[in-house]
């Protein structure tokens, strides 16, 4: 199948289309259609509506009764880094005590590998959560923390996607344990400078053991002023300042919010900053899970991502963080698809993304399914049988 300019190819006998656009189909939130199809031109949606109705392309694609979905768009990731922390996690879940480290474990690995290793492993991951249906992915530094190592982890990940975010205060580096005034300097000042020409993000991770809202708040306004515009990892471990100064700074999104106040809830509601929830970190941390029951039911717009990282979330899996939402976060199957495709395209203020509507990119998913909600009622069984990326196949 091509994907030139003008190459159309239907997709037809769809059992039932989320097109995330409610003026469609049966006018929810997905906007799905039943009995439907889907035309891709180039690399761009054409035409969706009744299969009946479709009009003549040059290719023809049977989806056999499946469901069609938008592609998930995983907006919270940290994929440039070497090593793995399996004995980390096997010491957490087996009730023994580790002090290995942590990030700085993964701190050490990453520099001592070459650019090749970064990115031999970046794109084995990336691979990984293709197949599994996402077809959109944020990545960011944050395992070099020196000038350089951050430098090249956002030159490598730059390579692959254009959702690039410079996290060099993702720790104070164990280079500045004793002068974290000193570290702060450098992130907003050199390796800010060496970091901005390939990110379009900067993130801060705002927590007790990382960096406080005083030094978050010029941290991200720093790289306001160099044109990369703020994400807030917020509230994760406890109550603190994250969420309020996301809103505040008009951040893209606040990513985690596992401990809210109702000040922090109602100012996400009444701000432009999305809410990402991050369900695989308090899978594998055995962690209280976020209440997006809580948040939805405010107004709150809310994105699910995977925060595929080798320490606390090493699922690169969105379908099995649908899953866990509906379990055991107080999603429904239809709120905790949407969240992983169009939210996260609201949590990266993208509009050509996450929907399957007329103009938009074409990146979308086949299931192995009648319909999405099997995402969540067939947990850990691999339903994506079929990837279109930019109007190509590649699944």
């Amino acid at each position: 199948m091509s994907s030139t300019t003008g190459t159309t190819t239907v997709i037809t006998n769809i059992a039932s289309l989320v097109t995330n656009d409610p003026s469609l189909g049966d006018g929810s939130p997905l906007g799905l259609i039943q009995d439907a199809a889907v035309v891709i031109e180039g690399d761009r949606i054409a035409w969706t509506g009744d299969s009946r109705k479709a009009p003549a392309t040059d290719n023809r694609v049977d989806a056999g009764g499946r469901a069609v979905i938008p592609g998930f768009v995983d907006s919270h990731s940290h994929l440039v880094f070497a090593g793995d922390r399996t004995q980390e996690f096997n010491a957490r879940m087996s009730g023994r005590g580790y002090t290995a480290g942590g990030i700085r474990t993964t701190v050490a690995a990453t520099r001592a590998a070459s650019d090749e290793d970064l990115e031999r492993n970046l794109t084995h991951y990336l691979h990984e959560a293709l197949r599994q249906g996402t077809t959109t992915f944020e990545t960011k530094s944050g395992y070099g923390l020196t000038v350089e190592d951050e430098a090249r982890a956002l030159r490598i990940a730059a390579a692959h996607t254009d959702e690039v975010t410079y996290l060099g205060a993702h720790i104070v580096s164990p280079d500045y344990a004793d002068d974290p005034a000193a570290y702060v300097a450098l992130v907003t000042g050199e390796m800010l400078d060496a970091c901005a020409p390939y990110a379009r993000w900067i993130d801060v991770f705002c927590e007790k053991g990382a960096f406080d809202g005083d030094q978050a708040r010029a941290i991200l306004t720093a790289g306001k002023a160099k044109g990369l515009h703020p994400r807030v990892h917020a509230n994760q471990l406890s109550y603190g300042p994250g969420v309020q100064l996301a809103v505040e700074l008009d951040a893209a999104s606040a990513d985690h919010c596992t401990h809210l106040t109702d000040a922090d809830v109602e100012a996400l509601a009444n701000g432009r900053t999305v809410a990402t929830l991050l369900p695989g970190a308090e899978f594998s941390t055995r962690a209280e899970w976020p209440d997006a029951r809580r948040l939805l039911d405010a107004g709150v717009t809310v994105a699910l991502s995977t925060d595929c990282n080798p320490g606390s979330s090493f699922t690169s899996s969105v379908p099995f963080c649908i899953a866990l939402a509906v379990r055991d976060m107080g999603m429904t199957p239809d709120e905790a698809l949407w969240s992983a495709t169009a939210g996260g395209a609201a949590a990266l203020r993208r509009t050509d993304i996450g929907r399957l509507t007329v103009g938009a990119r074409a990146d979308l998913a086949l299931l192995d399914a009648p319909s999405h909600v099997h995402l969540a009622y067939r947990p850990g069984v691999p339903l994506v049988t079929g990837v279109w990326r930019r109007g190509t196949r590649e699944v």
